[in-house]
């Protein structure tokens, strides 16, 4: 094993503190950025698992929510119909979203840390969208938003944009160096008996080697777990590493069964998203024999809660193909229970101009797989697409274990609750990504204490079987995705139990991931936000409160 230093150019200059982040969403980007610009003499290691660009931030579409004053003053801070808009409100559907779960505390931080942030990315040179013949931004509404206040970039590639701004920041910058295509394989711990472990580095996989790299503060910007699933809209690096990282140390984790599905992905490999503003803008949801359905599911229509929408299509697909099933005919072929089995969004009402204008990314998206979305519907697919569960954390980043800090969908500080609202995702990295560094320069601050069941997974674990991803989105998918049972979640659990984790360390993590997930679910008998229990249909009208776990010492999983 090399020992610290071990990756080139990044041994931190003498007298120099170190901060180790992990993963390049904006989150982490935020994060290391603002580290540079408190205090220039701390170094920064960011290490990617793929290119530096390739994060789960890049593929978001829909834009980043925020009332912002400085921008009110130039015009453009009302809703579509004229009203002013107000942090406050901004709280209020955070708050209704999160289902009764989200913290008030933390969502207020978010809500209120907008301006600033919006701020420190206009001055890092990112440039919003403006209206048409306007120096005013374009403000869009989305899904379960009472007013507009979702900034774009580019139209519909508002993640990319803040990538490619914050990743050129960060490679300009001589006191961050960028570590790409190594994967961390554990969080390095050290303490004297009877004292807490602490966080002192990491250990990573690069080029075949197994390497350690110390630091003063180890930052979790992993990113979520889509790969969990058959479809879903995160890059193939959403393995859930950050989550299985933190409970290997020991961290707390929390508020594991929320894990959102974004009603429409594009029905094709990869699931591509297809953002929630153009159902903003006036698309519908219609099914196979073209009807609008999701006003037969929800008062706010095909502007539900992304969580409503998502199980209505689940819900209405599962009537549909009841439906068909009774009435078969001998004279139906496999392409009709293709086309019954699907729903579809249909845009075509905007226009060919507009979409293009307002839409250019997912207009030639949809024209690569051969579809002409102002001509016709295309069809889509609920698809795994963020994890509101994840770490436990403060609203400054600390988790429970000193020295170690996670943000962005790593985390989870209880801002999103049962259910995240839409287009909050991005300003959570913004927001809690320069909280942490700020904590971090200040000189990190004491570990907080949460409250956990201690959980021991091994317990119950045969591993007695083999298996293959497929094996375990397969799973998954029909046992703890958008529909859940009580028996289908037992079901989950036996047979994740029987499987052997294997040499490979993400499939490793993903299995840990669908363990703790199952568990979770498991424990929480009522449906709440986006944890939809059919066998239990009716939202509680007071939820449980959420739960956390650590691991009960012992072996490692």
């Amino acid at each position: 094993m090399t020992p610290d230093p071990p990756v080139r150019g990044t041994g931190a200059r003498p007298g120099t503190r170190r901060a180790v982040v992990v993963g390049g969403g904006v989150a982490g980007l935020q994060a290391a950025l603002t580290v540079r610009r408190l205090d220039p003499g701390w170094d920064v290691v960011l290490l990617t698992k793929a290119d530096l660009v390739e994060s789960n931030t890049r593929y978001a579409q829909g834009g980043i929510a925020a009332v912002v004053p400085h921008l009110a003053q130039a015009g453009g801070a009302a809703t579509e119909e004229g009203e002013s808009d107000s942090v406050e409100a901004h709280i209020a559907d955070t708050l209704a979203a999160g289902a009764g779960l989200a913290d008030q505390h933390a969502v207020a931080v978010l809500c209120e840390g907008a301006a600033d942030g919006i701020r420190t990315l206009q001055e890092a040179g990112v440039a919003f969208d403006t209206a048409t013949g306007s120096a005013a931004p374009a403000l869009g509404r989305e899904a379960a938003h009472s007013a507009a206040r979702v900034l774009h970039i580019r139209g519909d590639a508002t993640g990319a944009g803040l990538v490619d701004v914050l990743a050129a920041a960060v490679r300009s910058d001589q006191g961050i160096r960028v570590v790409e295509n190594a994967v961390v394989t554990r969080v390095l711990l050290e303490g004297r008996p009877g004292d807490a472990p602490r966080a002192t580095g990491v250990e990573l996989l690069q080029d075949g080697e197994v390497r350690q790299l110390g630091a003063d503060a180890v930052v979790l910007a992993t990113g979520g777990a889509g790969q969990l699933f058959e479809h879903t809209t995160n890059p193939a690096i959403a393995t859930g590493d950050g989550v299985a990282l933190a409970w290997r140390a020991g961290a707390v984790v929390a508020d594991l069964e929320f894990f959102q599905f974004h009603p429409t992905s594009l029905d094709v490999p990869g699931n591509p998203l297809v953002s929630e503003a153009v159902r903003g803008e006036g698309a519908r949801l219609l099914d196979a024999r073209g009807h609008a359905f999701m006003e037969d599911y929800h008062p706010d229509g095909d502007l539900a809660p992304r969580d409503v929408v998502s199980r209505s299509i689940a819900r209405h697909l599962a009537r549909a193909r009841a439906t068909d099933t009774d009435t078969a005919t001998a004279t139906a072929t496999d392409a009709d229970t293709v086309q019954a089995s699907r729903v579809w969004l249909d845009a075509t009402a905007l226009g060919k101009a507009f979409l293009a204008g307002r839409f250019p990314f997912l207009t030639a998206l949809t024209a690569r797989y051969g579809f002409d979305w102002s001509s016709s519907p295309v069809p889509v697919v609920p698809a795994a697409h963020y994890w509101m569960g994840g770490v436990r954390t403060d609203t400054d980043g600390r988790t429970s274990v000193p020295g170690l800090f996670a943000v962005g969908e790593v985390a989870c500080t209880g801002v999103h609750g049962a259910n995240r609202l839409a287009s909050n995702s991005l300003l959570e990295g913004v927001v809690f990504g320069a909280r942490c560094a700020t904590a971090i320069v200040d000189g990190g601050g004491e570990a907080p204490r949460f409250d956990a069941e201690l959980l021991d997974l091994e317990a119950e674990a045969t591993a007695t079987q083999d298996f293959t991803r497929a094996d375990l989105r397969s799973l998954m998918s029909d046992h703890a995705g958008v529909l859940r049972t009580g028996d289908g979640l037992d079901l989950a659990r036996k047979h994740l139990a029987a499987y052997r984790p294997g040499s490979d360390p993400e499939t490793a993590n993903l299995l840990l991931c669908a363990r703790l997930l199952v568990h979770a679910a498991a424990g929480r008998a009522e449906s709440c936000g986006a944890h939809y229990r059919s066998d239990q249909p009716d939202d509680a009208s007071r939820p449980a409160p959420s739960r956390s776990y650590v691991r009960a010492q012992g072996r490692t999983p």
